[in-house]
């Protein structure tokens, strides 16, 4: 058995950082849908602006709402403005074919890639 990478959202940018939440990652749900994350799905969050890194897991955000919102703690390593690749595994025997997507400065499906 592997951990091998099965949804990607790339170049997001954090909307807000709210330290007063408890826990996870607020990300837009058509976002969501797009690459296959559940609410509630462990993920781990890449900057690239200030190379922390952190696993959290998901809170849909409104539809079409753009919000990628660090809660909790992660507000203190990945602040809102940051660029950020958020990813999520699988642990299996088989290749996965990841589902990966690019967003725009405003986190808008741009394109498969």
């Amino acid at each position: 058995m592997r951990w091998l990478l099965r949804s990607k959202i790339h170049k997001a940018t954090v909307t807000e950082a709210d330290l007063s939440y408890i826990g996870s990652i607020t990300i837009d749900q058509d976002l969501m849908d797009k690459v296959g994350l559940w609410e509630g799905e462990k993920v781990l969050i890449t900057s690239n602006t200030s190379g922390s890194r952190l696993e959290t897991y998901t809170i849909p955000g409104a539809r079409g709402s753009g919000v990628i919102c660090m809660n909790g703690a992660s507000a203190h390593l990945i602040k809102a403005g940051e660029e950020i690749i958020i990813m999520g595994y699988e642990m299996t025997d088989a290749p996965v074919t990841p589902t990966v997507i690019l967003v725009d400065e405003k986190n808008a499906f741009v394109r498969y890639l």
